[in-house]
């Protein structure tokens, strides 16, 4: 189990409080905390106590908490998460392929099918080799969303075959490309 810090300005105790200037602060508190180490010396010299900012832990863990519920809601309904994927627009509130969509279906052909490497290939499609590894393990490629560990039905046209996206993965796999 790891190790519990105290707050350095308030005294809150958790194992999620974070360092800041080799000082452990709750979220709390470092959402307030001065970026110039100067200025955040005088800050954590004016003590408060937890207990104040109890009230404000409870709002923002209800908060997040409902954020969350929602965000699961919507991607197990097959809403748009965020913005659109390299080869899909927003219309709507919907995913639609948009007119770079048959560049996706090239990438993914081009890499399964020859023995062209991430750099060659990302050079290519003026890509950074990550936004490349990005593309390769989109789910939303083959109509689905992946969100909170989970993938589910997206209620979008997919671009790709299930097959040539999974030759991909499998390809990537074998090549021990590590997951983004």
């Amino acid at each position: 189990m790891p190790e519990s810090k105290n707050c350095a300005k308030c005294g809150y105790s958790s194992e999620n409080n974070s360092l800041k200037f080799q000082n452990f602060l709750c979220d709390i508190c470092n959402c307030f905390a001065p970026d110039e180490k100067s200025d955040f010396e005088r800050y954590i010299s004016e003590k408060t106590s937890s207990d104040y900012l109890q009230s404000f832990r409870n709002f923002f863990k209800a908060k997040g908490l409902l954020q969350k519920q929602g965000m699961i809601r919507k991607a197990s309904e097959g809403e748009v998460m965020s913005r659109a994927p390299f080869g899909y627009q927003i219309i709507n509130k919907k995913l639609v392929p948009a007119q770079n969509s048959d560049e996706v279906r090239e990438i993914f052909e081009e890499f399964s099918n020859s023995k062209i490497s991430l750099r060659e290939l990302s050079k290519k499609h003026k890509l950074s080799v990550n936004g490349l590894k990005k593309i390769l393990r989109n789910f939303a490629y083959i109509g689905k969303i992946r969100f909170n560990g989970q993938i589910h039905n997206g209620s979008h046209p997919p671009i790709l075959s299930s097959t040539l996206f999974n030759h991909v993965q499998s390809k990537l796999e074998k090549l021990g490309i590590k997951k983004n």
